[in-house]
C-alpha cells in the first residue's frame, strides 16, 4: 500500500508533527467552548429560577383625578420596570367619568397584563369601577364581594331628565359592551349593570361570565390564572409563584385627595376669603392676611381637580358681594340673608359636573353660610354703636363737660375743663372763682361758652 503511494509515505511524518504542533491549541479551544456552554447553561438555569414579579396596587378609594394619576402611573411603573403583571386591589364606590376613560386606555394600552381584582373580601366594585374591569386583561374577585350598579345618574344623585338620559345611558351602555365583549365577558350582563343597576355578589359573577376567577387570596390567584391567554391582546399570564411588590397611595397622594373633597374646598374658599377681608380692613395683623392667602391658593387648587358649575361660582361671587356690601348700605340684615341664601346655592350646585360623588354636604353649607351671617351682622352692630357713640376726641368732647372757674368770669375769664385750662366767656350773670360751670359749645379762637352749671351737674372734670 505504501509503496503504491510514495508521496503519502513520505508526508507522514510531516502530518503528524503538524499535528503535534497544533494539539495545545486545540485543547484550549476545546476548553473555551466547553466553559462557554456551562456558562450559558447555568445562565439559563438562573433565568429559569428567577420567579415572575407582580405589582399589586391598593386602591380604596373613588375615582377622581388624584387617583387617576396613582392608577395611571402604577401602570406605566410595571411597563417600564419589566413586571410580568400588575394587579389592581379594587374596592371603589365609582367616580368621575373623565377619570374612569383616561384609566380604562391605560389598561387597552399597557403591554404587561392588567388584572382588577376585587379584594379584599367585602370590598365592592360600583359604578366606574365596573368599567375598568371591564376593561383589564383578568377580571377577578374575592368571595363575599359584589360587582354592578352602574346605572348613570345625575349630578345632584336623582334621575336624569328623559331626553338627555337616553343619550348618557345609551353611550355608557356602547362602551360597556364593547369592553365586555372584546375581552370575552357577558357584555348582556354589562348592559343590565347599565340600564337597570345590577348586581351580583362574586359566585353569581363568576358562574355568569362577568368575571373570570374567584379566589380568596392574591397568591392563590397568582397561581390560577398562571399560562391563562387574555383577550383581545393574546399575551400569556406568568405569575405562578410570583414575587409580590405592593404599593400604596404616598402620604402628598392623600393629601392631595383629601382636598379634593368639596366641603374641604368651599370651607378652604371661604376661610381665605375672610382672612383677607379681615387683613385688607386691619392692615398689619399679617396673620389672617396669611393664613387666607394660604387657604385661598389651596382651595383653587381643588377647584381645578374637580369640574365646576359655572352657576355655582356666580353665586358664590354674589354671596360675598352682598355680605361686603352689608356694613356699607343699611339693609337691616336683608343682604346678609341674600347672602347667605346665594352661599347655600352656589355651594350646593358649584361640583355638579363632578357628579353626585362630589357634592357640598347640606349641613357643611348651612354652618359657612351662618357663619358668614352671623359674622357680618355682628360688624354692622359694632359699627352702628360707634357711630351713636359720643366723640371722645377733638371740640365735640368738650360740649357738655363741667369745669370749675379759675379766674372770675366777667363776662371772660379762665375755666378748668377736661383736665385744662381754656379761656371762656359767659353771656349771663358773673361768675366767681371755684363756680361750677357747663361748656354749651366754642367759638373761634377756641373760646369756651359757658354758664353755671345746674342743679345736679355732671362730675366736675377738675
Amino acid at each position: 500500500m505504501t509503496e503504491a503511494f510514495p508521496a503519502l509515505k513520505a508526508e507522514r511524518p510531516v502530518l503528524i508533527e503538524f499535528l503535534q504542533l497544533k494539539m495545545p491549541s486545540m485543547r484550549a479551544l476545546f476548553a473555551l467552548a466547553s466553559a462557554l456552554f456551562v456558562s450559558l447553561a447555568l445562565v439559563q438555569t438562573a433565568s429559569a429560577a428567577d420567579p415572575p414579579r407582580v405589582l399589586a396596587v391598593e386602591f380604596s378609594n373613588d375615582i377622581n383625578p388624584v387617583t387617576e394619576d396613582y392608577l395611571t402611573g402604577a401602570i406605566d411603573r410595571a411597563n417600564d420596570q419589566g413586571y410580568d403583571a400588575v394587579v389592581i386591589l379594587m374596592d371603589t364606590p365609582g367616580g368621575l367619568d373623565s377619570s374612569m376613560r383616561n384609566i380604562i386606555k391605560r389598561e387597552l394600552d399597557s403591554k404587561v397584563p392588567v388584572v382588577v381584582y376585587v379584594y379584599p373580601p367585602g370590598s365592592r366594585d360600583a359604578s366606574a369601577g365596573v368599567f375598568i374591569t371591564m376593561a383589564a386583561d383578568v377580571a377577578a374577585m374575592a368571595p363575599e364581594t359584589n360587582i354592578g350598579s352602574s346605572t348613570p345618574i345625575s349630578t345632584g344623585g336623582g334621575d336624569i331628565p328623559k331626553d338627555l338620559k337616553r343619550k348618557v345611558v345609551n353611550d355608557a351602555v356602547a362602551y360597556i359592551r364593547g369592553l365586555a365583549s372584546e375581552h370575552g365577558r357577558n357584555a348582556d350582563w354589562a348592559e343590565k349593570a347599565v340600564r337597570v343597576a345590577s348586581n351580583l355578589p362574586a359566585r353569581e359573577a363568576l358562574s355568569m361570565n362577568v368575571v373570570d376567577f374567584v379566589s380568596p387570596t392574591l397568591p392563590q390567584l397568582l397561581d390560577t390564572i398562571d399560562g391563562t391567554r387574555v383577550e383581545p391582546k393574546g399575551i400569556v399570564v406568568h405569575t405562578a409563584g410570583a414575587e409580590v411588590d405592593t404599593i400604596r397611595m404616598s402620604i402628598w397622594k392623600r393629601i392631595l385627595d383629601t382636598l379634593v373633597d368639596p366641603n374641604i374646598i368651599v370651607l378652604l374658599l371661604s376661610l381665605g376669603t375672610l382672612g383677607i377681608t379681615v387683613e385688607l380692613f386691619n392692615p398689619g395683623l399679617i396673620f389672617p392676611g396669611t393664613l387666607g392667602a394660604i387657604s385661598l391658593i389651596v382651595g383653587l387648587f381643588g377647584l381645578q381637580v374637580l369640574p365646576v358649575s359655572a352657576a355655582g361660582v356666580l353665586l358664590m361671587l354674589l354671596a360675598a358681594a352682598f355680605f361686603a356690601a352689608e356694613p356699607f348700605v343699611m339693609s337691616h340684615g336683608a343682604l346678609a340673608l341674600a347672602g347667605a341664601a346665594c352661599f347655600v346655592i352656589g355651594s350646593l350646585m358649584l361640583f355638579d359636573p363632578a357628579g353626585p360623588h362630589y357634592q357640598v354636604s347640606l349641613s357643611v353649607a348651612l354652618a359657612i353660610a351662618g357663619t358668614f351671617a352671623l359674622l357680618t351682622v355682628f360688624a354692622v352692630t359694632k359699627i352702628v354703636q360707634a357711630r351713636r357713640r359720643p366723640a371722645v376726641t377733638g371740640k365735640e368732647e368738650l360740649v357738655g363737660q363741667v369745669g370749675v372757674v379759675r379766674k372770675a368770669l366777667d363776662p371772660t375769664g379762665l375755666v378748668f375743663v377736661h383736665g385744662e385750662l381754656w379761656q371762656a366767656h359767659t353771656d349771663g350773670e358773673a361768675l366767681e372763682v371755684g363756680t361750677p360751670v357747663q361748656v354749651r359749645g366754642i367759638e373761634d379762637g377756641l373760646v369756651l361758652e359757658v354758664n353755671r352749671a345746674g342743679p345736679t351737674p355732671a362730675p366736675v372734670t377738675a
